[in-house]
């Protein structure tokens, strides 16, 4: 199937970025956080103060594992990559494409990381995290397009650019 698949750390820009690509392309948009939402009908963070990071990770796999469509960018949230299940399915139906950040511009874009639902663990720091999560966004990825130092159009140029093999 023709859809491309946006991972990556939490504050990389794939859900600001995945409306435009999609707008771009002619393709649908769909933003598995908002779907998890959906079907949990509560915010991200409390589903993850309700059910535990554990219980939240098992939802976002499930919800990510029975996404079906076609032509669509998907914007992942920050931990699918957990979800081997997710993972596998998102790789059968799409090109994964690897948002790429810097710890560094990371720190300074996130701000408040409960606030936006992010599943750390206890005593976890962002650093721990995006150590623990970069080798699985590596491994799962298609392609990697690096952000750092880029603008909203230059990151858009290069998703474009390097999917264009796998959807035409």
């Amino acid at each position: 199937m023709n859809n491309i698949v946006l991972i990556g750390m939490p504050g990389v820009g794939k859900s600001t970025i995945g409306v435009i690509l999609a707008k771009v392309l002619g393709y649908k948009f769909i933003d598995s956080d908002l779907l998890i939402q959906e079907q949990e009908k509560c915010l991200l963070k409390d589903i993850i103060e309700n059910n535990g990071l554990e219980g939240f990770i098992e939802i976002e796999n499930q919800v990510n594992s029975e996404i079906e469509t076609n032509k669509t960018v998907i914007a992942t949230g920050g931990s699918v990559i957990y979800g081997k299940e997710a993972m596998e399915h998102l790789g059968k139906i799409g090109t994964i494409v690897y948002l790429e950040l810097s710890l560094d511009i990371l720190e300074k874009r996130l701000g408040d990381m409960k606030q936006r639902g992010v599943a750390l663990k206890e005593g976890q720091t962002l650093e721990s995290l995006y150590l623990e999560r970069c080798p699985l966004y590596e491994e799962y990825a298609d392609i990697i397009i690096n952000c750092d130092e880029k603008t909203v159009e230059e990151v858009l140029a290069s998703i474009i650019h390097a999917i264009t093999p796998f959807i035409n």
